[in-house]
C-alpha cells in the first residue's frame, strides 16, 4: 500500500483514489479513521500536482513566451523539488530508514504525510495560479510579472521562494525583448512591448518599471528603430550596444531603483551619441529659425509679399472668365508661396520647400468680403460668453487655411506633430492681424488719395449746402477718426506681439540653446516646472551652464553624473521649446478664450469697415455728383450721405464697445488669481490645441494669465512675473494717454457720440 501511495504522490492513478482524493468506499471499513484522513490529504496533494503538471504542459503549448516560460520553470521547480522529494521518500522506505520505518517493519501514513504537508500551501496556491492561467486566453507581460510578483508577497517562505522564481523567469523573457527594442530597435512579431510608432503597448510593461522609464524606453527604442530605418551613414556603435546589454542582464524590473538606474544611463549615452552624431546643434538652430522665420512672421518681407499673393490669387479667380480658374486649389496656394518668395531673401532659403497650406474644407470659390455686421444687441451677448472656441484660421482665406511644415528624419527626433499644430494656430493668428493691419494702411492711403482730389476743387471744405457742409464734415472727421483707431489698435496689438513677444521669447530660446544668456533675459529657463525638470519630465538646463559641460555632453555617462551638469537630452530639448511655444501662446493672448474672442470681433469690425470703404470706391464721402449726395431741398441732407453716416457711426459705437471690453478684459487677466496652483494648469491647454483649434477647454470670461504660466517650485513665480510683465507693457502702450485708465478723457460721450464736438488732437487724447 505504501508503494500505491507513492505511485500516486509521483503522478500515477490508481484504485484507492478513483474520482478525486477520497478513499475508495471498499478500502474505508479497512482503515482507521485517522489514516483514513491521511489517505486524503496525501490524495488532495497528489490530486493538485496532477492538476498543475496537466496544466502546464496545456499551457506550454500557447503562442505566449511568457506563459511558455513560467510553465517550463514550474516543471522545474517541481522536478527539482517535489519529484526528489517523492524520490527520497521512497529510497527511505526501500532503505527501512529508522526516521520512517518503525521497527523496521511498517511505515506510518502520519509520517508520510508529515513529510509532504510541506507541499500544501505551495500546490494550493499554484493550482490557484494555473486556473487563472487557463481562465484568460492571453496574458500580457505586464499583468502576468504583477501577478507573480503580488502572490511572492507572502509570509509562507517556499510560496514565495517559488512565485519569486516564476516571476524572475518571466521577467527574463521581457528583459530579451526588452534588449531587442532598446539596443536593436527592432520589434517581435508576437507579443511585441510596442507598436510601429514605438509607442509602447498597453499591459506590455509591469506596474513596477515608473513612468520615467516607461518614456525612456519609447524614447531610445524610438530614436534606435529610427536610426537603423533610415540606414543613417552612422550607426549605434556595437561597443555601446554590448555595454547596454550587460547592464540589462544585470537587472530585472523587480528592482525598481537599479532598473530605473541602468534604463537613464542607457537614455543618456544613446542622447549623447544622438546629439553627437545625427541631430546636431545646427540642425535644430535651422529649424528653430525657419519655424520663427514662417509661422512667426519673423520675416516679414516674405510675410507681407504672402499676403498680396493671396489677395491677388483671390482678385485673380474672382475676374476669371472660364470656370475651372474660379476655384482655389492646394496647388494653387503652394505656387502662390513660391511666388512670394521672388525678390525676399526666402527665395534661396532650402527650408520653404518644407512648406505647404492646406485646406481642410477642400477647393474654395472665393467671394467678396461680407459687409454684414451683427446687431448691437448682440454684442453684449457674445462679449459675456464666447460660444466656441475662436479661430483665426479662415481669415488669410475666407476659408480655414492650415499652413504645415513637413518635418523629415531627423528632425522628427525633435518636433513633433502637436507642436506644429500650435504653430499653425500662431500663423493663422499673426497673419491675420498683419492681412488686417496691411488693409487699414490701404483704406487709409485711398482716404488720403481721395482727400487731395476733393480738395482740388472744394477747397477747405467739403462742398454742399449748408446743412450738407456740416453733415459731411461730420462724417469725413468720424471716418478719419475710425481708420486711425483701428490703425493705432492694430499698430500697438501688432508691435507688442512681435516685439515683446515673439522676438523676446526667440531670442530666449537661442540663448537656451546656445547655453547662455539671450540678451540677459532671465537667469534661468522659467515656468516650465521645478528648477531641476523640463515640461516633459527630462532635466531643465539653466542658462548659465557652460557649452562644454552642458550641450555638448562627453561620452562619459559617469563624468555627467557626477559632475552634477544634466545632459542634454532630447526631452530637454523638447522641454525647451515647449515652454517656447507656451509663452508665446501666453504672451500673444492666445491663451485667453475671452481676449480672443474680442480681438477676431476687432478685426471682423476692421475688415467691414475697410470692404466699405472699397465698395464706396475708397472714399467715406459721397461724390458731389453722386445721386442721392446733395438733398433736393436746402433743410434736408443727402440720402447717400446720411445712410452712410450710420453705417460709419454703427462701426464707430462697436470698435468702441469693443476696444473698452478688450482694455478691461485684458487688465483682469492680470489680477485674477489662478483656480489651481499646480503647475499642470497649462498642460490640456497646450497639448490639446490641435483638437479644438486654440484652447477649447478652457472657458469663461475669468482665466487670468496666471492659470495659463507653469509656477515654478520655489522663491519666486518667475515664469508667471515675466509673462505678466509682457502684458503689462501691452496695457501701457494701450493706455499712453490715459484714454482707457481716465473716462473723463475718453473721445466721445454717449451724448455726443456722433456730433463731433471735440477738436481731433482733443480726441486722441494730445490737446
Amino acid at each position: 500500500m505504501i508503494a500505491e501511495v507513492l505511485l500516486v504522490l509521483a503522478g500515477h492513478k490508481s484504485s484507492l483514489f478513483p474520482t478525486d482524493h477520497t478513499v475508495h468506499p471498499a478500502f474505508a471499513p479497512l482503515l482507521h479513521p485517522g489514516e483514513e484522513q491521511c489517505l486524503e490529504s496525501l490524495g488532495q496533494i497528489a490530486l493538485r500536482y496532477r492538476k498543475i503538471k496537466h496544466a502546464c504542459e496545456t499551457l506550454a503549448r500557447t503562442s505566449s513566451r511568457y506563459v511558455s516560460a513560467l510553465c517550463a520553470t514550474l516543471n522545474q521547480i517541481l522536478k527539482d523539488e517535489y519529484e526528489v522529494l517523492v524520490v527520497e521518500t521512497e529510497a527511505k522506505v526501500l532503505q527501512r530508514d529508522s526516521s520512517l520505518v518503525a521497527s523496521g517493519s511498517f511505515v506510518p501514513l502520519s509520517s508520510l504525510r508529515a513529510i509532504f504537508a510541506e507541499w500544501d500551501a505551495p500546490l494550493a496556491s499554484l493550482e490557484m495560479l494555473v486556473d487563472e492561467l487557463q481562465a484568460q486566453e492571453h496574458w500580457k507581460p505586464g499583468p502576468l510579472i504583477d501577478l507573480l510578483l503580488t502572490r511572492s508577497q507572502t509570509g509562507i517562505h517556499r510560496v514565495s521562494a517559488i512565485y519569486a522564481k516564476l516571476s524572475e523567469a518571466v521577467q527574463h523573457v521581457w528583459i530579451a525583448q526588452l534588449q531587442a527594442l532598446l539596443i536593436h530597435g527592432t520589434l517581435s512579431a508576437h507579443d511585441p512591448l510596442a507598436d510601429k510608432r514605438y509607442v509602447l503597448v498597453e499591459g506590455a510593461v509591469p506596474s513596477c518599471v515608473s513612468v520615467q522609464s516607461r518614456e525612456s524606453i519609447t524614447y531610445v527604442g524610438r530614436a534606435i528603430g529610427t536610426v537603423k530605418a533610415a540606414k543613417w551613414e552612422k550607426q549605434f556603435p556595437q561597443d555601446l550596444a554590448r555595454e547596454h546589454i550587460k547592464l540589462l542582464n544585470a537587472v530585472l524590473p523587480e528592482d525598481q531603483y537599479a532598473f530605473d538606474r541602468v534604463i537613464a544611463d542607457i537614455r543618456t549615452a544613446v542622447s549623447e551619441w544622438l546629439w553627437l552624431n545625427v541631430l546636431t546643434h545646427k540642425d535644430v538652430d535651422e529649424a528653430v529659425e525657419s519655424l520663427a522665420n514662417y509661422f512667426l512672421l519673423r520675416n516679414g518681407e516674405f510675410a507681407l509679399s504672402l499676403i498680396r499673393e493671396i489677395e491677388r490669387l483671390k482678385l485673380s479667380r474672382l475676374t476669371g472668365k472660364s470656370v475651372p480658374s474660379t476655384m482655389i486649389r492646394e496647388q494653387d496656394l503652394h505656387l502662390a508661396l513660391l511666388r512670394a518668395s521672388l525678390g525676399t531673401t526666402a527665395q534661396q532659403d532650402p527650408s520653404l520647400a518644407h512648406l505647404h497650406f492646406r485646406l481642410p474644407a477642400g477647393p474654395l470659390r472665393p467671394l467678396l468680403p461680407s459687409l454684414a455686421g451683427a446687431p448691437a444687441k448682440d454684442l453684449s451677448s457674445s462679449l459675456s460668453s464666447p460660444a466656441e472656441p475662436t479661430t483665426f484660421d479662415d481669415l488669410l482665406l475666407g476659408t480655414p487655411l492650415v499652413l504645415t511644415y513637413s518635418v523629415t528624419w531627423p528632425l522628427d527626433l525633435f518636433l513633433h506633430a502637436s507642436d506644429l499644430q500650435i504653430y499653425a494656430a500662431l500663423f493663422s493668428y499673426l497673419s491675420a492681424l498683419r492681412k488686417t493691419h496691411t488693409r487699414i494702411h490701404t483704406c487709409w492711403t485711398a482716404l488720403s488719395n481721395a482727400q487731395r482730389a476733393r480738395r482740388r476743387w472744394t477747397g477747405l471744405g467739403e462742398g454742399g449746402t449748408a446743412e450738407d457742409l456740416e453733415v459731411r464734415k461730420q462724417l469725413l472727421r468720424c471716418g478719419w477718426g475710425v481708420v486711425r483707431e483701428m490703425n493705432w489698435f492694430l499698430d500697438t496689438l501688432l508691435g507688442y506681439v512681435m516685439t515683446d513677444v515673439v522676438d523676446v521669447e526667440f531670442r530666449r530660446l537661442k540663448g537656451l540653446l546656445s547655453g547662455r544668456p539671450a540678451g540677459g533675459i532671465g537667469r534661468q529657463m522659467t515656468g516650465s516646472g521645478g528648477a531641476g525638470s523640463g515640461v516633459d519630465g527630462g532635466p531643465s538646463v539653466p542658462l548659465g551652464a557652460s557649452k562644454s559641460s552642458a550641450f555638448y555632453p562627453s561620452h562619459s555617462t559617469a563624468s555627467n553624473l557626477s559632475s552634477g551638469t544634466p545632459p542634454l537630452d532630447f526631452t530637454t530639448l523638447r522641454g525647451m521649446h515647449t515652454t517656447y511655444l507656451e509663452r508665446l501662446i501666453t504672451g500673444s493672448l492666445l491663451s485667453n478664450p475671452a481676449l480672443t474672442n474680442i480681438i477676431r470681433m476687432i478685426l471682423e469690425v476692421c475688415e467691414r469697415f475697410a470692404a466699405q470703404v472699397e465698395r464706396w470706391g475708397g472714399d467715406v464721402l459721397p461724390a458731389l455728383l453722386f445721386e442721392g449726395s446733395i438733398a433736393a431741398r436746402e433743410n434736408k441732407v443727402g440720402d447717400m450721405v446720411a445712410e452712410r453716416y450710420g453705417v460709419v457711426g454703427e462701426i464707430d459705437e462697436t470698435l468702441h464697445v469693443l476696444l473698452d471690453a478688450f482694455y478691461e478684459q485684458l487688465s483682469l487677466s492680470t489680477t485674477l488669481q489662478p483656480f489651481s496652483a499646480t503647475a499642470d494648469a497649462t498642460k490640456s491647454a497646450l497639448y490639446n490645441a490641435s483638437a479644438t483649434g486654440i484652447f477649447g477647454n478652457t472657458t469663461g470670461l475669468g482665466f487670468g494669465f496666471n492659470t495659463f504660466v507653469r509656477t515654478r517650485r520655489g522663491k519666486r513665480l518667475e515664469g508667471h512675473e515675466e509673462v505678466r510683465r509682457h502684458v503689462e507693457r501691452l496695457l501701457l502702450r494701450l493706455d499712453f494717454n490715459g484714454q482707457f485708465s481716465n473716462p473723463k478723457a475718453r473721445r466721445r460721450s454717449n451724448e455726443n457720440a456722433h456730433v463731433g464736438e471735440e477738436d481731433i488732437l482733443k480726441q486722441g487724447g494730445l490737446a
